[in-house]
């Protein structure tokens, strides 16, 4: 069988990939920065602060969790959620490295 062309990709960077791609939605971003800002709010929270339907806020916090991004602690029948900061470290490690290789060179 042939190599798909994620094959020849690192873990990390395929890791990291899905991350900054769930991340490439508005709503995602609200809720990442909603949690920066309010660790350990419950679903409703965050229906509350955006104008999106409970269930729309269902299906992003569902992608923001399938990459690792957040945690959720089941308390009673809510989930508590806070950003999981080891894989939101990674990404802001992967850009500032990024930085520092480009910052040395003069743009176009």
């Amino acid at each position: 069988m042939g190599l798909t062309k994620t094959d020849t990709y690192s873990t990390e960077i395929i890791e990291l990939s899905g991350i900054i791609k769930a991340l490439g939605h508005p709503a995602r971003m609200a809720i990442v920065s909603y949690l920066a800002n309010t660790p350990n709010c419950i679903t409703n929270d965050i229906v509350e602060e955006l104008p999106l339907s409970q269930a729309t806020v269902s299906q992003h916090l569902r992608e923001l969790r399938n990459v690792d991004l957040i945690k959720g602690d089941i308390e009673g029948t809510s989930v508590c959620y806070c950003l999981n900061t080891e894989k939101l470290n990674k990404v802001i490690s992967y850009f500032s490295e990024i930085m520092k290789v480009t910052d040395k060179f003069k743009c176009c």
